[in-house]
């Protein structure tokens, strides 16, 4: 079952998310400039986002993952709590900022015996390092603190016990191979997936996928120019303290992301049918009402969406209907430029169903009642939520 989601989201004048040069992001798009907010943007917004309902949703209950270097200290604080002593866990704790590092190693051990003379800094990361809990993984992990860390810890104390001795010559790689892949069950992880180089950690394949939302007018950047006074300073002494300026733009984004369940329940555990079915539904709320959180001190943009559709099918064929779009969106006359980009999508939508025979069930919500195929728009969100809770499989 494939459960699909599509918003039209008018921003005022803002700054959401920001390229290298703090300029808003765009694309070229049907040969037209658009205002461009990121998938990892949109996914950090509703995973980690205070508007989101995700972590009021699930972080009680464990059930969010933690994307992060800290992986020594979170392995000392689950040793302390297992009441290792402390020359133990000093031991182990100084080889966990070597986990993902494997393939590295391994590189530098192949080239050296392919005759390449290996340079005092890699002999130096070769030998065994001095590391405390303050050191950091080489990369950033996305880790199920629940189950994973917990398990990492025991795991790892047992390995040490083993062969204590002898722990500080054992090679990482083989540390890990011995640890196992861990298997993570938080609802973030089993959504939005997990790559590690490192086999202590099993990859994730992603059950949702999440498009860069584009808007579905041309954008124009704008810049404003602002200046700032000191407060102190005698009204006798005209002029600026400090100027300055920030770019930003007004745009309507259509966003689309989609949840693959089958993936969903094979992520998280047969066993978790009701998480699955709680976290369909709290991604939907958090795809509305997540907010990025780019210049917001700076442009307040906090809009919600004016439309939204929720679609629902049997078959796993994803459809972005962002072609809708190809031709820039406008506002004119009594027609906004949200309700022309409604009705757009809406004839959009219309001709691919006619033409490919697209039959999943829909249900929308639109601020302004405005109409879309021949369906009946939901009331509320909480009507839409019924909605889509009613097409999920039952436990």
């Amino acid at each position: 079952m494939l459960i699909q989601i599509h918003t039209l989201q008018n921003y005022v004048p803002s700054n959401l998310n920001r390229d290298d040069s703090g300029s808003p992001k765009d694309a070229v798009f049907g040969g037209f400039v658009r205002g461009r907010i990121s998938s990892q943007c949109l996914k950090r917004s509703i995973r980690r986002g205070d508007t989101s309902p995700f972590r009021a949703e699930f972080e009680k209950d464990g059930l969010l993952g933690e994307r992060t270097k800290q992986l020594p200290t979170i392995i000392q604080e689950e040793l302390t709590a297992l009441g290792a002593d402390k020359a133990t866990i000093n031991d182990i704790v100084a080889r966990v900022p070597e986990i993902g590092r494997e393939s590295s190693k391994d590189k530098r051990k192949d080239d050296s015996e392919d005759g390449e003379e290996e340079s005092g800094a890699d002999e130096a990361i070769d030998a065994v390092e001095e590391f405390t809990a303050a050191d950091v993984t080489k990369q950033l992990i996305f880790l199920d603190r629940k189950t994973e860390a917990r398990s990492m810890a025991e795991r790892l104390l047992a390995l040490y016990r083993k062969n204590a001795k002898g722990w500080a010559k054992v090679k990482i790689g083989e540390i890990t191979k011995a640890l196992g892949a861990s298997i993570p069950r938080s609802v973030d992880i089993a959504m939005f997936g997990r790559m590690t180089t490192s086999s202590a950690f099993k990859n994730v394949h992603a059950s949702v996928q999440v498009a860069h939302a584009l808007s579905t007018n041309t954008v124009k950047q704008e810049f404003d120019y602002y200046t700032a006074m000191d407060d102190l300073k005698p009204d006798s002494e005209p002029g600026a303290d400090m100027i300055g300026d920030v770019e930003f733009n007004s745009s309507c984004y259509y966003k689309y992301c989609n949840v693959h369940w089958e993936g969903l329940i094979a992520n998280l555990g047969k066993e978790n049918s009701d998480v699955a079915r709680r976290a369909a539904l709290a991604l939907l709320e958090g795809f509305i009402f997540a907010q990025p959180t780019g210049k917001q001190n700076s442009f307040a943009a906090h809009n919600l969406p004016d439309f939204v559709l929720v679609e629902v099918s049997d078959k796993n064929l994803p459809v972005n209907y962002a072609n809708a779009f190809l031709r820039p969106v406008k506002g004119f006359g009594d027609k906004t430029l949200t309700a022309n980009s409604v009705s757009a999508l809406s004839e959009h939508v219309g001709r691919l169903s006619k033409v490919f025979s697209l039959t999943p069930e829909r249900a929308y919500l639109s601020v302004d009642e405005l109409p879309f195929l021949d369906l009946k728009a939901q009331p509320a969100l909480d009507a839409l939520k019924m909605w889509l809770d009613g097409k999920l499989p039952k436990a």
